[in-house]
């Protein structure tokens, strides 16, 4: 039933409010999401973001009238994702925030007959609770099963729905015997859009980690290139004065007449091999032997003296006591 011309300015008085107010906003797919579960996942952003539904149509329409009402507007590029069975959650909060409440707020469903798999669909190996009479079902699905304790047993796992596929009646079917709900529908995550900019979801994905781990890389690349073409460039430079002091000080510990500062540690070392025990630490073990041997004899000649003065009635050795 077509709204009224009441309703109608009503969305559009609201819609406008929202492109005004918010700065940020997730564009969501809502296939398979019924009212209760979109009423859910409304209390759980409540105060922290807006969901709007509506029709492609009209959303375009009062995106196209907010723009020409503000000129210079960044939200025209919202019109274009009014494609397909999609709504807006606005925002001026954290995404990423946004973002977990959202994906958190799914539910089970069973595979029905033609719809699309979101997700492949793996029937795990084992028993399925169906007598011996069934076996000729599996057969038709191709799966490979055996009798055992009066039931019929899965040998493998079985990839039984491949992503992107429709879902025949028979695996339907099947999911159903064993009480399978193998898809979860909740609002998906299609675009998001932030302050005129639009990209895909997917960014979010990338954390603080991810950026200085990719960023590291291509320092590291950008260094090599420089070195190999003798181009000096900022990632370069501390390479190029690294490898320019292991030539000189190649060099310098070679002459006999000429030093400098930093290289004179490494002629001490070189004069007197055995400082390198010593700064790694390698006479620190025979010390701490050396301590314990100590430590032992003190122990033994204490034992001796206890020993050396009582016999075993606590008299004199001597048996000056008898």
């Amino acid at each position: 039933m077509p709204l009224s011309a009441e309703r109608k300015t009503e969305y559009f008085v609201r819609m406008k409010e929202l492109l005004g107010t918010y700065q940020k906003c997730f564009i969501v797919q809502v296939d398979n999401v019924g009212s209760s579960q979109l009423q859910n996942t409304r209390r759980s952003l409540r105060g922290k973001s807006e969901i709007l539904m509506g029709k492609n149509t009209m959303m375009r329409k009062c995106i196209r009238e907010y723009c020409e009402e503000n000129p210079g507007s960044p939200v025209g590029p919202l019109a274009t994702e009014c494609k397909g069975n999609v709504g807006f959650v606005f925002t001026n909060g954290d995404l990423g925030e946004i973002r977990e409440v959202l994906e958190s707020n799914v539910r089970p469903a069973p595979a029905r007959v033609g719809a699309v798999a979101p997700s492949p669909v793996i029937v795990p190996k084992g028993p399925t609770g169906c007598d011996p009479g069934q076996t000729a079902f599996f057969q038709t699905l191709q799966i490979a099963t055996k009798i055992a304790r009066g039931q019929i047993e899965m040998v493998n796992d079985t990839p039984l729905i491949a992503a992107g596929e429709k879902v025949t009646a028979s695996q339907a079917a099947l999911l159903q015997k064993l009480g399978i709900e193998p898809f979860t529908y909740g609002l998906l995550l299609k675009s998001v859009y932030d302050n005129g900019s639009l990209f895909d979801a997917k960014v979010l994905d990338i954390t603080d980690d991810v950026l200085a781990a990719k960023f590291s890389q291509a320092l590291s690349m950008l260094a090599s290139l420089s070195l190999a073409l003798n181009i000096p460039t900022q990632a370069s430079v501390p390479h190029s004065i690294a490898n320019a002091f292991k030539a000189i000080l190649a060099i310098t510990v070679e002459l006999e007449n000429y030093s400098f500062d930093k290289a004179d540690v490494y002629r001490e070392y070189l004069a007197d091999p055995s400082k390198f025990a010593v700064a790694s630490g390698g006479g620190g073990g025979g010390g701490a032997a050396a301590e314990e041997e100590k430590e032992e004899e003190e122990e033994e000649e204490e034992e001796a003296d206890i020993g050396g003065g009582m016999d075993m009635f606590g008299g004199d050795e001597g048996g000056e006591g008898y």
